[in-house]
């Protein structure tokens, strides 16, 4: 299996306070999983229930688009 690299843009909102934009790169071997590793961060960083981190767009990138230098480095 190819590992790919994915861009997820979103939000993340908790109660009472405004919602908090991200855009983030990650390597994965689908969408689903690169989905579920967002789910896993956010809530564990920010406490928040999944159903408080919203999704907008998430496409996969060529290595030459990627500009998180941590998933530069893995490359």
């Amino acid at each position: 299996m190819e590992v790919k690299i994915f861009r997820v843009e979103g939000e993340v909102r908790k109660k009472g306070k405004q919602p908090l934009v991200f855009k983030k790169e990650l390597r994965a071997l689908n969408e689903k999983d690169a989905l579920e590793e967002i789910y896993s961060k956010f809530g564990g960083l920010y406490k928040v229930k999944r159903t408080r981190i919203i999704i907008k767009s998430i496409k996969e990138i060529s290595p030459e688009e990627v500009t998180d230098p941590m998933v530069k480095a893995l490359l």
